[in-house]
Order: C-alpha cells, then sequence, then structure tokens
C-alpha cells in the first residue's frame, strides 16, 4: 500500500540524507573508519539524487520517481547489511540498520507519481519554456 505523497517523501529525502551524513558524530561511531564512509556516502548520494529527481522538491528534475524509488530499495539493503558486509558489526550496525530499514520501507510505501498538480504544473512550465 502506497500512501507517502512524492512531496513528503522529497522532504524526508533532504532530512534523512543530511542525518545520515551527519550520523557518525551524531550517534557516537566517527571513530569505525568503515562505519562513518559508510553513512556519509550513501548521505550524499541520498541528496544527490533527491536533487536530481522529478518531483516537487527536485531542483535538476531529471530521474523519475520510479527510479528514485527501485535506488532507495537498493540504498536500504546496502545500508542495513553493510555492518556485516565491511566488517563492522562489532563495533557499529543499529543505525545502519535502522536507516537501511527505514528507506526499504519509504521506498516501498511511497507513490511512484508525482501529484496531478504537481504534474500539470510541471508540463505547463515545459511549454513556457519552449
Amino acid at each position: 500500500m502506497r500512501f507517502i505523497p512524492t512531496r513528503f517523501h522529497g522532504i524526508l529525502d533532504y532530512i534523512y540524507g543530511a542525518l545520515l551524513v551527519a550520523s557518525p558524530w551524531l550517534f557516537g561511531f566517527s571513530d569505525v573508519t568503515y562505519a562513518t564512509w559508510t553513512a556519509v556516502i550513501v548521505g550524499v548520494v541520498v541528496l544527490m539524487q533527491a536533487i536530481i529527481t522529478d518531483y516537487e522538491v527536485g531542483v535538476i528534475k531529471k530521474m523519475p520517481m520510479q527510479t528514485h524509488l527501485m535506488l532507495d530499495f537498493g540504498i536500504g539493503v546496502l545500508l542495513a547489511l553493510s555492518p556485516w558486509i565491511f566488517g563492522f558489526a562489532e563495533d557499529v550496525y543499529a543505525p545502519h540498520l535502522i536507516f537501511g530499514i527505514v528507506s526499504i520501507l519509504t521506498s516501498l510505501t511511497t507513490h511512484r507519481v508525482p501529484s496531478r498538480a504537481y504534474k500539470t504544473e510541471h508540463a505547463s512550465h515545459r511549454n513556457d519554456i519552449r
């Protein structure tokens, strides 16, 4: 069941990406190199993805929402499993697992296309440019 509007998902993307980048220092695992770099790199990827997605809060608007959601799912799986894949689970695993599960769940519950109002407004804006 998809109930999260794309506009809300987009706002969450920016918050989620920023929290991921800051999480090593917020949650006290900045001394674990692989855990830190995994969170920071994934956070930057999430922010870049938000910027280029064609939805209400995207800036460049090149990536379709369905592609964005598929990438969110993949990012979630990678992030959730990263403590065991990269071998830092003995030091820290909860933030990566929780962030990963959140990404998976939001990818499965967000609408696949932006609202009709956004599509109508965006289409008329494109016609104005031509």
